[in-house]
């Protein structure tokens, strides 16, 4: 019988996936880039989780403040990089 993983378990697996795959070294947990990234998948959880529960209006109310960090986010991100197709690129490979 497999075991299954915890919530907890899987969500830092996948955070550390995230931080390997955007940062700039394996510990940068902090970079916009990685903060997108991670910003990302909440709200991709969050979506799933709102199709199936309609009614919970808590967590739509914490998406819609998630979606605007990331909005807030990625235009910090344009305004202060300076390779502006690097940043186009990173937000291709995301889907947005």
């Amino acid at each position: 019988m497999a075991s299954k993983k915890s919530r907890f378990a899987q969500d830092k697996d996948a955070k550390a996936k995230i931080v390997k795959e955007f940062g700039l070294h394996e510990n940068d947990s902090g970079s916009p880039m990685v903060q997108i990234a991670l910003m990302t998948e909440r709200i991709n959880y969050l979506s799933d989780h709102l199709k199936s529960n309609k009614k919970d209006n808590h967590s739509r109310r914490g998406l819609l403040k998630l979606v605007g960090a990331r909005r807030r986010m990625i235009k910090y991100l344009q305004r202060t990089d300076s390779d502006a197709s690097g940043v186009e690129k990173f937000l291709k490979k995301l889907g947005l």
